[in-house]
């Protein structure tokens, strides 16, 4: 089939495109979608920022209570400090306290928490381990 200038019904079927209501419908639909998508990539990336940062809290919360047990510091009074960690500073604080579930033992419970921030929100991770009481 030849174009004829003439004839414009045949030239009509021709033509391909979109019409001005596809292409408001399509952009309605990334004005919905883009907004959605990127708050998905937000949430996403402070996910990802708190469970590396409670992993590092944990793993220095093992240190730091590992070295508190060795030097027999746990038992008595409360104690805190502050561990740097690539630019990032963990506040961690210990209390001890008698263990109530098994009275006979007279064990003692020693509770570490380290706090962090991420993204401008404060986040806690609790360790927790039973001492036996001083031998005489």
């Amino acid at each position: 089939m030849t174009f004829n200038p003439h004839n414009p019904t045949a030239a009509k079927g021709r033509r391909s495109g979109f019409t001005l209501v596809e292409v408001l419908a399509a952009l309605l639909f990334l004005a919905i979608v883009i907004p959605v998508a990127l708050q998905g990539l937000r949430v996403a990336s402070m996910a990802g920022e708190v469970g590396q940062r409670k992993m590092i809290a944990a793993r220095i919360g093992n240190k730091v209570l590992n070295e508190l047990k060795v030097m027999n510091q746990l038992q008595g009074t409360s104690q805190t400090g502050v561990v740097q960690d690539r630019g990032i500073s963990y506040r961690w604080s210990v209390k001890s306290q008698p263990w109530t579930e098994d009275t006979l033992s007279q064990m003692t419970m020693a509770t570490l928490t380290i706090s962090f921030t991420a993204q401008g929100r404060n986040y806690d991770v609790h360790l927790s381990t039973l001492l036996q009481p001083p031998q005489i």
